[in-house]
């Protein structure tokens, strides 16, 4: 008996799944699967085996060192993987020991830049059988349990900005082997400011077309792709669909954005915001709705005004939880420089009718069933599991303690609000203080992440900015 079946991690969906993914790869001659999970930083890791050993991790699942678990987005291992305990609290973390990457094969598909290659995302297991409690999918999972136990579905829609540049030459590394001292150089594709603009948006259709075909071909179709405000900056969105689906359709179009990206002289990046001239900050707009079976639950009844009774509980308790969730919907340092006035971004915790100013938006009709929240605090970096999990235990704690909503914000830069954490530490801090959110993403968990970006933060904080080279090499 293999380890998927003695610890029973198959649906019998899965089951079936598995036998229609090994027809599959034999029928279409495939050779090498990519076997990956998602890291805590939404990254894709794992390992790449011949299409004939897959049978075998279809029974035993793939071994993987946990130390990746423990990582900074700078790959530095921050906690004690050494330890009895891993550094973290989990005896079968000792030693820096194996963890299981168990596949879904619901989430088989080719990779269409690579002959002959598909991939399957996977779920963290310890080699006990138990759900690894730092697994992003996993994290995400439980928060729509919460929310079917509630008698909802999780319906989420995606909006992602981020640039494309053309690769300008060889990247220059003169600190060593495996340090990353310096950005990949880059040179403009388009030039100037010019939102959706057709003429620009001619110049990068070669590409964007490249990018559109090969989605399609993974099961991802794009909604639109379009110019976005920034230089060379894009916006791509996705059709709204329910449970995991989305949050492993966001992982999927960043990686296949980027690698098609540098296949083709390309470089794509979801940074926030970079330091080139005339970039704006790239944001990731979360739409969002619960069901009840086939029902939009957001859908108001007669006068219950733009948004139902439920819908108003949830926007509710996504404002009271804001600042504790901010921390995964912008989990870089870089990603705060996006909270500026008037800038089509928030800065802070306020609600609107149609505002884009707001940080959350009430959108669409109770006419064609389509009424639904965007809230536009993320960043386009952000782990989607870990974005959409905390977004969602959020509106959920508002519908169950009835939260009331406050007063539409038709000036969402001028109206007295809480404001948005200032920087990434603010929103650690603030994570911390909300015992209610702490528990619901798992108190270990949040730990576990606190724990990673304070060790970020003070990477940071150790290191010499260009502004401080600047401001004092010449004055003092």
């Amino acid at each position: 008996m293999g380890f998927i079946e003695k610890f029973g991690l198959w649906t019998a969906e899965q089951q079936d799944a598995a036998r229609a993914v090994l027809a599959r790869v034999e029928a279409e001659d495939l050779r090498t699967i990519r076997v990956s999970f998602v890291d805590q930083h939404g990254l894709l890791h794992g390992k790449t085996i011949p299409a004939s050993g897959l049978p075998a991790v279809f029974r035993a699942g793939l071994g993987c060192v946990s130390t990746l678990l423990s990582k900074d987005t700078s790959g530095t291992t921050v906690f004690s993987a050494f330890n009895a305990d891993g550094g973290l609290g989990v005896a079968e973390m000792a030693g820096a020991a194996d963890v299981v990457l168990v596949p879904d094969p619901t989430t088989f598909h080719l990779v269409p830049w690579a002959p002959g290659t598909a991939r399957l995302l996977c779920d963290l297991r310890f080699q006990n059988g138990e759900a690894v409690p730092f697994c992003s999918r996993g994290v995400f999972r439980t928060a729509l349990e919460r929310a079917g136990a509630a008698g909802y579905g999780y319906v989420t829609g995606l909006e992602i900005e981020f640039h494309l540049y053309r690769r300008a030459g060889h990247v220059p590394n003169d600190d060593g082997i495996g340090v990353c001292a310096h950005p990949t150089p880059v040179e403009p594709i388009t030039r100037g400011n010019q939102l959706l603009s057709e003429n620009l948006g001619d110049e990068v259709e070669p590409v964007t077309r490249r990018i559109r075909e090969v989605l399609d071909r993974m099961g991802i179709e794009l909604r639109s792709i379009e110019v976005e405000f920034g230089a060379d900056q894009l916006e791509v969105t996705l059709d709204p669909a329910a449970g995991l689906g989305p949050a492993d359709a966001m992982v999927l179009l960043r990686s296949t954005v980027k690698q098609l990206a540098r296949r083709t002289g390309y470089h794509a990046t979801f940074m926030c915001r970079p330091q080139i001239a005339d970039s704006k900050s790239s944001g990731w707009h979360l739409h969002q709705s619960l069901v009840e079976g086939t029902r939009n639950a957001f859908v108001p009844a007669d006068g219950e005004g733009p948004v139902s009774s439920v819908g108003r509980h949830f926007i509710a308790g996504q404002l009271a939880h804001a600042r504790a969730a901010c921390v995964f919907a912008n989990p870089t340092i870089n990603g705060y420089k996006r909270f500026q006035p008037y800038s089509m971004a928030p800065d802070r915790v306020a609600w609107a009718r149609d505002n884009r100013g707001a940080m959350i938006r009430l959108v669409g009709s109770a006419e064609d069933g389509s009424t639904h929240i965007e809230n536009r605090i993320g960043e386009s970096a952000a782990n989607p599991y870990l974005y959409m999990a905390s977004q969602l235990h959020s509106g959920l704690a508002g519908i169950e303690a009835a939260l009331p909503l406050p007063p539409s914000a038709d000036d969402p830069y001028t109206i007295e609000a809480g404001r948005l954490p200032a920087n990434l530490r603010e929103a650690v801090d603030a994570l911390e203080a909300d015992t209610g959110l702490a528990k619901a993403m798992g108190a270990q968990f949040v730990a576990y992440y606190a724990g990673l970006k304070r060790a970020e933060i003070a990477r940071f904080e150790r290191t010499v900015t260009d502004w401080e080279q600047r401001e004092y090499f010449d004055l003092y």
